[in-house]
């Protein structure tokens, strides 16, 4: 049979029937050539070149045609909707359920690469990659059980809609299932030990489905929880926790087990907090895991954070910073000396920033050291070290080590002692560019939260050059956003930041199959910055905060984070309920 980039295939007279070996009608066979020419998508020069293309490659006509630019993917699968008279569906705007999907089970809907689309009631209305595969036509209607309508889809759409709608939730419910009849009523942690190699059992084969769908869909962290019922899975995607799966509580222990002995922790502890790491390779990708466990009535809660060696490392042009911050920042990283910090909480994207600053630097005419924990991103001309607490590795330590490299530049991942402190100030004094994190809520904030680590002011007002604060937002899905009325409390919101009422007309996802019906991908960052001049280095001398933050509200006036978030809006990337939480933060 031929395939929707073949050189052949079969048209059905019948209108109203899909193409299908029980048809009445006999079908005829029409080269895809001919269908192209027919109307007018390709000349007969295109044509007969492309078919020397095809002898010689032994590629499907339909691909060698769409490799070469001759036609578009899109057109291709109008051209053949139009002759076997069914629709073509684009899966980029149409409103697919995740519950209509998943009437049919996931491996034969990736093996014969089919959506389910719609349930009309009398009818399911599916979409094939190849509307022409018989036996894929006779296989989705005996699972289905359903009389079925064929719709094209373009085949590049296929499988980022499959992963949408399936991850892996049936794979993993199932994998849980055996894993309890497996455990049954005790867990034998010597028999679990033992098993490690074993890469067949089941605890194995779930935690991979696990990890595979949260890389299948970006989640940043997963989550194991026992509570009091059940086991409750969930995986962080766009900085929100949403549920994958529940299981039996009896596996927490198992899956607990295994994934501290992947950790290299001490199995044996139950009662105590435990911090470890280690790396995997997925659907070709290589993996840092950071794993957390904590002690609960229930069992240990584990959370995994999940870091990608294969990321691509992000510019300073791309991660959402506006062009007036943008321009100052690259002033400051053109100095020879002083300390640029980058604030928020966990996971707020501080190191991305930090590294585009990296990679905005002339590796070749400077000594660039990264002290780090772990090392998120290898760049090449840089010499990075990753710190180990286990063997006394330290940040304080590997700071000093640096110090005799000769370095023109340091990257210290986060700032988390005042030991670490001093001593990264005390080389911003000294003639080095020194970059690092902390934790504070905002700009304003940071240079006392040093002074409440221990550190002197006159260090502080002395070396610091500017602080960037951040948050990420979540991007409005542009698919299905739409314009939304505001509320008393968001226009209460809005004149605060002083906007005029009435004035804004902002967008916000209703949610939709691209977006999950969160009405949200993806996100972006959110900026504010506060420069140290002579007034601000002495109201920190004199660890004086209010007068601190009167100059630095006067210095950021309508361009605090908010007032940011605020342009996000108006610019219609994200909602103003984002906009709103960011300001809670």
């Amino acid at each position: 049979m031929a395939s929707l980039a073949g050189y052949t295939m079969l048209i059905h007279p019948n209108e109203t029937a899909p193409v299908a070996a029980a048809s009445a009608a006999a079908p005829r066979r029409v080269r895809l050539g001919d269908v192209l020419l027919q109307q007018n998508l390709l000349s007969p020069e295109q044509l007969d070149e492309a078919l020397a293309q095809q002898r010689g490659s032994g590629k499907k006509l339909g691909r060698v045609l769409i490799e070469a630019g001759l036609i578009t993917e899109e057109a291709l699968a109008h051209a053949l909707a139009r002759q076997l008279r069914v629709p073509v569906v684009n899966l980029k705007s149409f409103p697919v359920r995740s519950e209509t999907v998943r009437l049919l089970p996931e491996s034969p809907a990736r093996r014969f690469r089919v959506l389910v689309l719609e349930d009309k009631g009398e009818h399911l209305l599916v979409g094939f990659a190849d509307p022409l595969d018989l036996f894929a036509y006779d296989e989705v209607c005996r699972l289905l059980k359903r009389p079925v309508r064929v719709a094209v889809v373009p085949e590049s759409q296929l499988p980022p809609a499959l992963d949408r709608h399936y991850r892996r939730t049936d794979e993993i419910s199932g994998l849980a299932k055996a894993l309890e009849k497996d455990i049954g009523d005790a867990v034998d942690f010597g028999a679990l030990e033992a098993s490690v190699g074993q890469e067949g059992a089941p605890v194995v084969r779930l935690l991979q489905s696990v990890f595979e769908d949260a890389l299948q869909v970006g989640a940043s962290d997963v989550h194991l929880e026992p509570q009091e019922a059940a086991l409750v899975i969930r995986s962080r995607i766009d900085g929100m926790l949403q549920t994958q799966t529940q299981a039996d509580k009896r596996i927490a222990p198992a899956l607990a087990q295994r994934l501290k002995l992947m950790a290299g922790l001490d199995i044996s502890e139950k009662r105590l907090p435990q911090d470890g790491r280690f790396s995997l390779r997925l659907r070709e990708r290589q993996v840092d895991v950071r794993l957390s466990t904590l002690p609960t009535p229930y069992g240990e809660s584990v959370v995994m954070r999940l870091l990608g060696q294969g990321d691509a490392l992000r510019r300073l042009d791309d991660i959402g910073l506006p062009a007036d911050l943008l321009a100052r920042l690259r002033e400051i990283l053109g100095r020879h000396a002083g300390m640029l910090l980058v604030t928020g909480p966990t996971g707020s994207g501080k190191t991305t920033t930090l590294y585009a600053a990296l990679a905005s630097l002339d590796a070749e005419q400077h000594k660039i050291i990264t002290v780090e924990d772990p090392i998120e991103y290898r760049l090449p001309g840089l010499t990075q070290v990753q710190v180990n607490d286990k063997i006394e590795l330290g940040f304080a330590r590997v700071l000093r080590a640096t110090l005799r490299q000769d370095p023109d530049v340091i990257l210290v991942g986060e700032i988390r002692d005042t030991e670490t402190a001093e001593i990264g100030l005390r080389a911003a004094i000294t003639g080095h560019l020194v970059l690092s994190s902390l934790h504070t809520r905002d700009a304003a904030s940071t240079p006392f939260r040093l002074i409440d680590m221990g550190v002197p002011p006159f260090m502080v007002a002395s070396s610091l050059q500017a602080v960037v604060a951040q948050r990420l937002v979540r991007m409005n899905c542009e698919h299905c956003a739409e314009p939304h009325p505001v509320g008393a409390q968001e226009a209460a919101w809005l004149a605060a930041l002083g906007a005029e009422p009435g004035a804004e007309q902002p967008l916000r996802g209703r949610g939709c199959s691209q977006c999950n019906g969160t009405g949200y991908t993806g996100r972006i960052g959110v900026y504010e910055m506060l420069e140290f001049d002579a007034a601000l280095a002495q109201a920190t001398i004199h660890a004086d905060p209010a007068a601190f933050g009167a100059l630095a509200r006067e210095r950021m006036r309508g361009r605090t984070m908010a007032h940011r978030a605020l342009d996000l809006v108006r610019a219609g990337r994200t909602s103003l309920a984002e906009a709103m939480r960011l300001a809670g933060d």
